[in-house]
């Protein structure tokens, strides 16, 4: 980094902190806001709540006409396509719906002119108390790994100030993800919460590494130490998701879990640039800089 944008850096770092701090604030008013809506912090899709899956094993149906008119009797419904990873032609569709198969296969069969069997589709339900106990166990392990992971900060670490900077900073990522999420109506499948857990440890590696670099290497400067730190980082973070935006556009039409995990994780990643090179660096600067540490 050329000294004239170091000291480009030195003048404004301090007030950069001012945008997490209101992009955090949106999110957590925004969660609130919605938690008094809608009674929890996702949307969350039928794996969740309980409810009827339904998977037709016809390429022919044209899904957009289908969801038209079962929306009328059935508003929850979601039908998405099942295609060809290769060719992109659709092989199959599913749909999901709170209501039972008692009540939503008749009216698909009616749609569709004729029955459904073993051999054209397949049929399955979940309870709304097994969803519901299964939901609660996966935001407990979600509440666990976060804790663990900040217990595990603070060992390796042992200063409270660079220590809470990891924490906020991979808390800002998780919030401002599910706040997305929740603005672009996606609902969440156990898929989604296992995107969740993997992005808290996607969130605290580049920032153990920036923390790693200020407090503890000697024998440079601090702007050097930020900026060697910035330069593996973003290398880092780049390649994740480059990878993970090719398999998302890979598994697109071809499973809806998978899309699902990928674009969770691409939004997730994206929010660690900012809360790493922003949020934290600032703190972690800010703090070198009072125990003098550059």
């Amino acid at each position: 980094m050329e000294e004239s944008k170091r000291n480009w850096h030195d003048k404004i770092y301090k007030k950069l902190l001012i945008l997490p701090i209101l992009a955090l604030a949106f999110s957590i008013i925004y969660l609130g806001y919605f938690i008094s809506l809608n009674g929890d912090i996702i949307y969350k899709d039928v794996s969740l709540t309980g409810g009827t899956t339904i998977t037709v094993f016809d390429d022919s149906v044209d899904i957009k006409i289908l969801g038209e008119n079962l929306k009328k009797d059935f508003p929850d419904i979601m039908i998405r396509g099942i295609s060809n990873i290769r060719t992109g032609k659709q092989q199959a569709f599913f749909i999901e719906t709170a209501s039972t198969p008692e009540e939503i296969k008749p009216a698909l069969e009616k749609y569709l002119g004729y029955s459904l069997n073993v051999d054209n589709s397949s049929i399955e339900f979940t309870g709304s108390s097994i969803s519901s106990g299964f939901y609660k166990q996966l935001r407990t392990a979600i509440l666990l790994a976060f804790l663990f992971m900040a217990i595990v900060v603070f060992i390796i670490f042992r200063t409270p100030i660079p220590s809470l900077a990891v924490i906020i900073s991979a808390f800002a990522d998780i919030i401002m993800t599910i706040t997305v999420v929740d603005l672009f109506g996606i609902s969440i499948s156990t898929g989604g919460i296992v995107a969740i857990l993997m992005l808290i440890g996607y969130s605290v590696d580049t920032d153990v590494l920036l923390t790693t670099r200020v407090i503890r290497k000697k024998g440079e400067s601090l702007n050097k130490r930020i900026y060697d730190a910035f330069k593996t980082g973003m290398t880092m973070t780049l390649t994740s998701i480059a990878a993970v935006l090719v398999a998302l556009i890979i598994i697109y039409t071809f499973s809806d879990v998978l899309r699902q995990i990928f674009t969770i994780l691409l939004i997730g990643l994206g929010f660690d640039i900012f809360n790493t090179w922003i949020t934290n660096a600032s703190i972690l600067k800010w703090y070198a800089e009072v125990k003098k540490l550059g």
